[in-house]
Protein backbone atom coordinates (compact mmCIF):
# COMPACT_ATOMS: atom_id res chain seq x y z
CA UNK A 1 0.00 0.00 0.00
CA UNK A 2 1.13 3.55 -0.11
CA UNK A 3 0.91 5.64 2.68
CA UNK A 4 2.26 9.46 3.61
CA UNK A 5 5.51 9.78 5.57
CA UNK A 6 7.23 12.95 7.13
CA UNK A 7 11.21 12.29 6.46
CA UNK A 8 13.68 15.11 7.78
CA UNK A 9 10.14 17.54 6.96
CA UNK A 10 9.39 15.92 3.41
CA UNK A 11 6.19 14.58 2.71
CA UNK A 12 6.41 11.58 0.87
CA UNK A 13 3.67 9.63 -0.74
CA UNK A 14 5.27 6.28 -0.67
CA UNK A 15 5.05 2.04 -0.95
CA UNK A 16 4.83 0.48 2.94
CA UNK A 17 4.20 -2.79 4.13
CA UNK A 18 0.34 -3.38 4.57
CA UNK A 19 -0.49 -3.68 8.30
CA UNK A 20 -1.50 -7.48 9.36
CA UNK A 21 -5.33 -7.58 10.66
CA UNK A 22 -5.19 -9.53 13.97
CA UNK A 23 -8.43 -10.42 16.09
CA UNK A 24 -10.82 -8.19 17.02
CA UNK A 25 -9.37 -5.59 14.47
CA UNK A 26 -10.41 -4.63 11.19
CA UNK A 27 -9.34 -3.04 7.69
CA UNK A 28 -10.26 -0.41 6.10
CA UNK A 29 -9.78 0.92 2.84
CA UNK A 30 -9.36 4.74 3.15
CA UNK A 31 -11.17 7.23 1.33
CA UNK A 32 -10.33 10.12 2.99
CA UNK A 33 -8.11 11.67 5.85
CA UNK A 34 -8.56 14.51 8.25
CA UNK A 35 -5.64 17.03 8.51
CA UNK A 36 -4.89 18.22 12.14
CA UNK A 37 -2.29 20.62 13.57
CA UNK A 38 -0.64 17.83 15.14
CA UNK A 39 0.37 16.52 11.66
CA UNK A 40 2.14 19.76 10.91
CA UNK A 41 4.01 19.03 13.95
CA UNK A 42 5.04 15.90 13.44
CA UNK A 43 6.32 16.40 9.95
CA UNK A 44 8.50 19.29 11.44
CA UNK A 45 9.49 16.79 14.11
CA UNK A 46 8.32 18.17 17.11
CA UNK A 47 5.27 15.78 17.99
CA UNK A 48 6.65 12.07 17.05
CA UNK A 49 3.86 9.12 17.68
CA UNK A 50 3.81 7.24 20.82
CA UNK A 51 5.89 4.41 21.48
CA UNK A 52 4.58 1.40 18.95
CA UNK A 53 2.64 3.58 17.16
CA UNK A 54 2.91 4.08 13.10
CA UNK A 55 5.12 6.60 11.46
CA UNK A 56 2.83 7.27 8.90
CA UNK A 57 0.68 10.45 9.40
CA UNK A 58 -3.09 10.94 10.56
CA UNK A 59 -5.01 10.83 13.47
CA UNK A 60 -8.73 10.27 11.64
CA UNK A 61 -9.78 8.77 8.36
CA UNK A 62 -12.61 7.46 6.70
CA UNK A 63 -13.49 4.59 4.75
CA UNK A 64 -15.00 0.21 4.00
CA UNK A 65 -14.31 -2.23 5.97
CA UNK A 66 -12.70 -4.94 3.39
CA UNK A 67 -11.51 -7.30 6.55
CA UNK A 68 -12.94 -8.02 9.66
CA UNK A 69 -10.68 -10.74 12.18
CA UNK A 70 -12.90 -12.24 14.81
CA UNK A 71 -15.82 -11.08 16.64
CA UNK A 72 -17.01 -7.35 15.64
CA UNK A 73 -19.81 -4.61 15.25
CA UNK A 74 -18.46 -4.33 11.86
CA UNK A 75 -19.09 -6.21 8.54
CA UNK A 76 -17.18 -6.00 5.34
CA UNK A 77 -18.61 -2.96 3.26
CA UNK A 78 -19.74 -1.04 6.75
CA UNK A 79 -18.51 2.58 6.18
CA UNK A 80 -16.63 4.06 8.79
CA UNK A 81 -14.69 6.58 10.15
CA UNK A 82 -12.05 6.47 12.81
CA UNK A 83 -9.97 7.98 15.49
CA UNK A 84 -6.16 6.96 15.53
CA UNK A 85 -3.07 7.48 16.96
CA UNK A 86 -1.26 7.65 13.47
CA UNK A 87 -1.33 5.73 10.00
CA UNK A 88 -4.75 7.60 9.26
CA UNK A 89 -2.90 9.28 5.76
CA UNK A 90 -2.77 6.08 3.50
CA UNK A 91 -4.53 3.84 1.16
CA UNK A 92 -5.30 1.30 4.16
CA UNK A 93 -5.63 0.89 7.89
CA UNK A 94 -5.84 -1.41 10.28
CA UNK A 95 -7.23 -0.66 13.72
CA UNK A 96 -9.16 -1.83 17.17
CA UNK A 97 -12.54 -2.17 16.20
CA UNK A 98 -13.35 0.01 18.69
CA UNK A 99 -11.45 2.66 16.98
CA UNK A 100 -14.45 3.30 14.01
CA UNK A 101 -17.66 4.87 14.33
CA UNK A 102 -20.44 4.74 11.81
CA UNK A 103 -20.78 7.28 9.35
CA UNK A 104 -23.45 9.86 10.51
CA UNK A 105 -26.46 9.36 8.34
CA UNK A 106 -26.57 12.48 5.84
CA UNK A 107 -22.89 12.80 5.55
CA UNK A 108 -20.61 11.70 2.62
CA UNK A 109 -17.06 10.00 3.77
CA UNK A 110 -15.10 12.89 2.93
CA UNK A 111 -17.69 14.31 5.73
CA UNK A 112 -17.21 11.84 7.80
CA UNK A 113 -13.37 11.76 8.00
CA UNK A 114 -12.94 15.08 9.42
CA UNK A 115 -15.05 14.13 12.59
CA UNK A 116 -13.44 11.85 14.97
CA UNK A 117 -10.51 14.12 16.43
CA UNK A 118 -11.65 17.11 16.06
CA UNK A 119 -15.24 16.00 17.94
CA UNK A 120 -13.57 14.05 20.54
CA UNK A 121 -10.90 16.28 21.22
CA UNK A 122 -13.53 18.89 21.89
CA UNK A 123 -15.92 16.49 24.02
CA UNK A 124 -13.25 14.92 26.15
CA UNK A 125 -11.95 18.55 26.93
CA UNK A 126 -15.34 20.68 27.32
CA UNK A 127 -17.46 18.21 28.64
CA UNK A 128 -15.62 15.12 30.15
CA UNK A 129 -12.39 17.17 32.00
CA UNK A 130 -13.73 20.12 32.09
CA UNK A 131 -17.15 18.99 33.03
CA UNK A 132 -19.34 21.64 31.79
CA UNK A 133 -22.91 21.82 33.55
CA UNK A 134 -26.06 23.51 31.43
CA UNK A 135 -25.92 27.08 32.00
CA UNK A 136 -21.97 27.23 32.34
CA UNK A 137 -20.31 29.47 30.33
CA UNK A 138 -16.73 28.75 28.31
CA UNK A 139 -14.23 30.57 26.74
CA UNK A 140 -12.45 28.44 23.28
CA UNK A 141 -9.45 29.96 22.13
CA UNK A 142 -8.23 29.38 18.44
CA UNK A 143 -12.58 29.19 17.77
CA UNK A 144 -12.14 29.09 14.18
CA UNK A 145 -9.81 26.38 14.39
CA UNK A 146 -11.21 22.56 13.66
CA UNK A 147 -11.43 21.75 17.61
CA UNK A 148 -13.04 25.51 18.30
CA UNK A 149 -15.18 24.41 15.52
CA UNK A 150 -16.69 21.71 17.24
CA UNK A 151 -16.26 23.43 20.48
CA UNK A 152 -18.66 25.99 19.72
CA UNK A 153 -21.36 23.61 18.04
CA UNK A 154 -22.00 21.39 20.85
CA UNK A 155 -21.32 24.68 23.64
CA UNK A 156 -24.83 25.22 21.57
CA UNK A 157 -26.16 22.27 21.30
CA UNK A 158 -26.14 21.18 25.18
CA UNK A 159 -27.00 24.54 26.35
CA UNK A 160 -23.67 26.32 27.25
CA UNK A 161 -23.15 30.26 26.04
CA UNK A 162 -19.35 30.20 24.61
CA UNK A 163 -17.10 33.29 23.16
CA UNK A 164 -13.70 32.96 22.03
CA UNK A 165 -10.67 34.88 20.59
CA UNK A 166 -9.89 34.61 17.02
CA UNK A 167 -7.33 36.18 14.26
CA UNK A 168 -9.34 38.01 12.02
CA UNK A 169 -13.26 39.53 12.17
CA UNK A 170 -14.20 37.33 9.62
CA UNK A 171 -13.06 34.32 11.57
CA UNK A 172 -15.33 35.92 14.75
CA UNK A 173 -18.58 36.42 12.37
CA UNK A 174 -17.55 32.34 11.22
CA UNK A 175 -17.62 31.53 14.74
CA UNK A 176 -21.11 33.33 15.56
CA UNK A 177 -22.55 31.36 12.69
CA UNK A 178 -22.06 28.45 14.78
CA UNK A 179 -23.15 29.81 18.36
CA UNK A 180 -20.68 31.76 20.10
CA UNK A 181 -22.40 34.39 21.66
CA UNK A 182 -19.17 37.12 21.03
CA UNK A 183 -15.42 37.07 21.50
CA UNK A 184 -12.17 39.28 20.70
CA UNK A 185 -9.63 39.72 18.32
CA UNK A 186 -6.35 38.54 18.97
CA UNK A 187 -4.20 41.14 17.35
CA UNK A 188 -6.51 43.86 19.91
CA UNK A 189 -5.20 42.13 22.62
CA UNK A 190 -7.74 39.73 24.85
CA UNK A 191 -8.55 42.11 27.61
CA UNK A 192 -12.22 42.64 26.39
CA UNK A 193 -12.68 39.00 27.40
CA UNK A 194 -12.95 40.31 30.61
CA UNK A 195 -16.54 41.89 29.67
CA UNK A 196 -17.56 38.50 28.98
CA UNK A 197 -16.11 36.54 32.31
CA UNK A 198 -16.16 35.26 34.39
CA UNK A 199 -16.03 31.67 32.65
CA UNK A 200 -16.57 28.53 33.88
CA UNK A 201 -14.01 26.14 31.46
CA UNK A 202 -11.56 27.63 29.35
CA UNK A 203 -9.94 25.78 26.32
CA UNK A 204 -6.44 26.54 25.65
CA UNK A 205 -4.33 25.33 23.11
CA UNK A 206 -2.18 28.49 23.17
CA UNK A 207 -0.35 28.21 26.55
CA UNK A 208 2.04 30.22 27.96
CA UNK A 209 1.23 33.86 26.31
CA UNK A 210 -2.37 33.51 27.65
CA UNK A 211 -2.40 32.23 30.67
CA UNK A 212 -2.19 35.26 33.69
CA UNK A 213 -5.49 36.34 31.80
CA UNK A 214 -6.63 32.67 31.86
CA UNK A 215 -6.74 32.37 35.05
CA UNK A 216 -7.84 36.05 36.19
CA UNK A 217 -11.05 35.40 34.05
CA UNK A 218 -11.76 32.06 35.27
CA UNK A 219 -14.85 31.91 37.92
CA UNK A 220 -14.59 30.14 41.14
CA UNK A 221 -14.21 26.73 40.86
CA UNK A 222 -13.29 27.34 36.96
CA UNK A 223 -11.70 24.49 34.89
CA UNK A 224 -8.56 25.67 32.74
CA UNK A 225 -7.99 23.02 30.36
CA UNK A 226 -4.90 23.09 27.82
CA UNK A 227 -4.55 21.24 24.45
CA UNK A 228 -1.21 23.09 23.24
CA UNK A 229 1.42 25.77 23.50
CA UNK A 230 1.11 26.96 20.49
CA UNK A 231 1.77 30.66 22.69
CA UNK A 232 4.84 28.92 24.23
CA UNK A 233 5.35 26.86 27.33
CA UNK A 234 6.91 28.57 29.81
CA UNK A 235 5.07 31.73 32.23
CA UNK A 236 4.80 33.05 35.59
CA UNK A 237 1.45 32.65 37.42
CA UNK A 238 0.31 34.03 40.76
CA UNK A 239 -0.21 30.83 42.73
CA UNK A 240 -2.24 32.48 45.43
CA UNK A 241 -4.70 32.98 42.58
CA UNK A 242 -4.78 29.88 41.29
CA UNK A 243 -4.94 28.67 45.34
CA UNK A 244 -7.78 31.14 46.44
CA UNK A 245 -10.29 30.30 42.99
CA UNK A 246 -9.90 26.80 43.44
CA UNK A 247 -8.78 26.57 39.69
CA UNK A 248 -8.45 23.34 38.08
CA UNK A 249 -5.55 23.37 35.59
CA UNK A 250 -5.37 20.47 32.95
CA UNK A 251 -2.96 19.12 30.46
CA UNK A 252 -4.64 17.28 27.96
CA UNK A 253 -3.39 15.19 25.02
CA UNK A 254 -5.77 12.63 23.40
CA UNK A 255 -2.95 10.89 20.94
CA UNK A 256 -1.36 9.15 23.51
CA UNK A 257 -4.37 7.85 25.94
CA UNK A 258 -5.24 4.07 26.20
CA UNK A 259 -7.51 2.34 23.57
CA UNK A 260 -9.67 1.71 26.83
CA UNK A 261 -10.19 5.30 27.27
CA UNK A 262 -10.81 5.67 23.75
CA UNK A 263 -13.21 3.03 23.00
CA UNK A 264 -14.96 4.72 26.09
CA UNK A 265 -14.81 8.40 24.44
CA UNK A 266 -16.13 7.20 20.95
CA UNK A 267 -18.79 5.48 22.49
CA UNK A 268 -20.45 8.51 24.46
CA UNK A 269 -19.68 10.22 21.00
CA UNK A 270 -21.60 7.62 19.51
CA UNK A 271 -24.60 8.34 22.06
CA UNK A 272 -24.40 12.00 22.45
CA UNK A 273 -23.17 13.47 19.67
CA UNK A 274 -23.48 11.64 16.58
CA UNK A 275 -27.24 11.74 16.27
CA UNK A 276 -27.04 15.54 16.25
CA UNK A 277 -25.42 15.22 12.81
CA UNK A 278 -28.38 13.71 11.17
CA UNK A 279 -30.65 15.82 13.02
CA UNK A 280 -28.55 18.53 11.61
CA UNK A 281 -27.65 20.22 15.12
CA UNK A 282 -23.75 19.55 14.37
CA UNK A 283 -21.77 20.59 10.73
CA UNK A 284 -18.04 18.80 9.95
CA UNK A 285 -17.20 22.27 8.93
CA UNK A 286 -14.96 21.10 5.96
CA UNK A 287 -13.55 24.62 3.95
CA UNK A 288 -11.66 22.66 1.91
CA UNK A 289 -10.63 18.71 0.34
CA UNK A 290 -7.28 18.35 -1.39
CA UNK A 291 -5.97 15.32 -3.57
CA UNK A 292 -3.37 13.43 -2.06
CA UNK A 293 -1.14 14.69 -5.05
CA UNK A 294 -1.61 18.20 -3.99
CA UNK A 295 -0.72 16.89 -0.03
CA UNK A 296 1.83 19.88 -0.05
CA UNK A 297 -0.81 22.44 -0.74
CA UNK A 298 -2.88 21.13 1.92
CA UNK A 299 -0.48 21.27 4.69
CA UNK A 300 0.51 24.72 3.27
CA UNK A 301 -3.04 26.02 3.22
CA UNK A 302 -3.44 24.90 6.81
CA UNK A 303 -0.27 26.63 8.30
CA UNK A 304 -1.43 29.63 7.43
CA UNK A 305 -3.59 29.32 10.27
CA UNK A 306 -6.50 31.20 8.42
CA UNK A 307 -8.27 28.04 7.87
CA UNK A 308 -11.64 28.26 9.24
CA UNK A 309 -12.88 24.53 10.37
CA UNK A 310 -11.13 21.91 8.78
CA UNK A 311 -9.53 20.33 5.83
CA UNK A 312 -9.09 17.06 4.34
CA UNK A 313 -7.08 14.79 1.85
CA UNK A 314 -8.82 12.55 -0.54
CA UNK A 315 -6.81 9.39 -0.79
CA UNK A 316 -9.08 7.18 -3.38
CA UNK A 317 -11.21 9.62 -5.36
CA UNK A 318 -14.10 6.94 -6.16
CA UNK A 319 -14.10 5.44 -2.90
CA UNK A 320 -14.91 9.02 -2.04
CA UNK A 321 -17.43 9.88 -4.48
Amino acid sequence: MNALQAVEGQLEWAERPAPVCNAGQIRIKVAAAGLNRADLLQRAGLYPPPPGVTDVLGLECSGVVIEVVGNSRWQVGDKVCALLAGGGMAEEVVIEGTQALPVPQGLNLIEAAVLPEVYATAWLNLFVLGKLQPGEKALIHAGASGVGSAGIQLCKAFGNPCWVSVGSLDRLAYCESLGAQGGVLRGDGLEALRDFAPFDVILDPVGAKYAPLNLSILALDGRWVMIGLMGGRETTLDLAKLLSKRIHLMGSTLRSRSLEDKAQLLADLEAKVWPLFSSGSLSPRLEQSFSIKDVEAAFASLATNKVSGKLALVIDEHLAA
